[in-house]
């Protein structure tokens, strides 16, 4: 198998110069799944024949001189709650109706499709992007591609991994309370939460209705700045999609971020008693590394966080049972055994628990606006520490650890996971940027930046060793 994994950007250019073919390069990455998705769980459903069609017309177009983009060709993973027309919509439940979707694309999905990408499959994610991989219920259950004995984190796991072991090139997740940020966290790669609201999210089985985002997830912040560039902007069939121009993030990522403002939430964040010491001296190294690219940093209080992370969890548990209720009366066995509990628990938030979260969250918001008033960028861990063994993985050791990316759904702000190097075992640490209302461009050029003079994020996890001997 390849030591090196293409990112879009030079699989685009391999494509236009001849040396490669969309046909080539998905037919690898399909014997490659072939090869490791039983061990490492990243697809549900896998939709050869279809991407080697797109494929193929992909390089017959180029042929004929018709190029729709960097994306023409790009194979790519879609998480398993979003519609598109290849393969069914199961949302890695039993309960979802069969008929959900069904031969239809989400407008994200139909936008990446008319920039000529090719969809591998479906990829594996938590139950209706909230339980547990629970193995009684038949699904793949997705593992960690730098140690299969570790989680790959939810919701957006299948996607993280394809992009990590190279099972696809890049894909999309979603993120209501860390999805796309924390697969992108333990995985290696990097992945963006957008501002609620900049990608459509019609045609996906929703979770927190104020609080779905739809991200791109791939190898680098200039990958994630090209589906982007595709992925969003206004559509009518989601009342909350906000209709604001949309850049062209590529354009903008110039590696020059001199004068970049950077602040650095201290208590909380980095002052954690449950915070492993190697995130933190990865996370702190990175942020040097950015000050000696010009930009300035410096630390201060924002207060409340540990109630942020609760207020986003309240929210987050009572939308998705105001979905759910009617289902989990009549099929409660059907639902895994840990996403019922957790939606359980919204019927016992009472309708004052829910207004206070509100209020909180409207408090919050308007000290976070308060810190944006000083800083371009808030940079934090993006986890409390690598990644946990799956065998400790359980419903109140959720609640009882610390998160750090909910806080950023609450608000509604961008925000990307970027790779900064290694723990002692082995698993990938990484910080967070968050960025201003729609400012995704502000947090990407500082995350290309980063990436410009390190390689972090495109190291390739050691997935040699779970190949079965000939």
């Amino acid at each position: 198998m390849s030591e090196k994994i293409l990112t879009i950007a030079d699989a685009a250019v391999a494509m236009r110069d001849g040396t490669t073919t969309s046909v080539a390069i998905t037919q690898e990455i399909l014997d490659r799944t072939a090869t490791l998705n039983s061990a490492l769980g990243a697809y549900v459903e896998v939709t050869a024949d279809a991407a080697l069609e797109q494929a193929a017309a992909a390089d017959a177009a180029l042929a004929d001189g018709i190029d729709h983009g960097p994306l023409h060709g790009i194979p790519l993973a879609i998480k398993d709650i979003i519609a598109m027309r290849e393969a069914p919509t199961t949302a890695n439940s039993r309960v979802l109706d069969p008929e959900w979707g069904k031969g239809t694309d989400a407008p994200v999905v139909a936008r990446l499709r008319a920039a000529g990408a090719v969809f591998v499959g479906k990829a594996t994610t938590s139950e209706f992007a909230l339980g547990l991989p629970d193995p009684d219920k038949g699904f793949p259950i997705p593992h960690n591609p730098w140690n299969v004995a570790h989680t790959p984190a939810g919701s957006s796991s299948g996607t993280g991994v394809a992009v990590s072991a190279g099972l696809a090139l890049g894909g999309l997740g979603t993120d209501t309370g860390g999805s796309v940020r924390g697969p992108a966290s333990v995985n290696g790669h990097t992945g963006l939460k957008v501002t609620f609201g900049r990608v459509p999210k019609s045609g996906v089985v929703p979770l927190g209705f104020s609080l779905d985002s739809i991200g791109p997830m791939a190898r680098s912040a200039y990958d994630c700045a090209l589906l982007l560039e595709v992925m969003a902007g206004y559509d009518a069939s989601d009342p909350n999609a906000a209709d604001v121009a949309v850049p062209k993030y590529s354009e903008l990522l110039s590696g020059d971020i001199a004068g970049v403002e950077i602040g650095l939430p201290i208590p909380y964040f980095f002052e954690h008693e449950k915070l492993d010491p190697e995130m933190k001296e990865a996370v702190l190294g990175a942020v040097k590394q950015l000050v000696d690219l010009g930009a300035r940093s410096k630390g201060f209080e924002l207060p409340y966080a540990n109630e942020a992370k609760d207020a986003n969890h309240i929210i987050m548990v009572a939308e998705a049972y105001a979905y759910h209720r009617n289902d989990l009366v009549n099929r409660w066995t059907d639902y895994g055994y840990a996403t019922r509990p957790t939606l359980a628990r919204g019927a016992f938030y009472t309708a004052g628990d829910v207004a206070q979260a509100q209020r909180f969250r409207m408090m919050w918001s308007r000290l976070v606006a308060r810190a944006f008033e000083k800083y371009d960028v808030i940079i934090t861990p993006s986890a409390p520490g690598p990644a946990e063994k799956a065998s400790e993985m359980s419903v109140s050791r959720r609640l009882l650890t610390p998160n750090y990316t909910g806080h950023w759904n609450l608000t509604g702000l961008p925000a990307v996971a970027v790779p900064v190097g290694f723990s002692t075992a082995g698993l990938p640490l990484s910080m967070q940027v968050i960025g201003k209302p729609f400012a995704e461009a502000t947090v990407l050029k500082v995350a290309d930046a980063f990436q410009r003079i390190t390689d972090w994020h495109l190291a390739v996890p050691p997935v040699e060793a779970l190949v079965p001997a000939a």
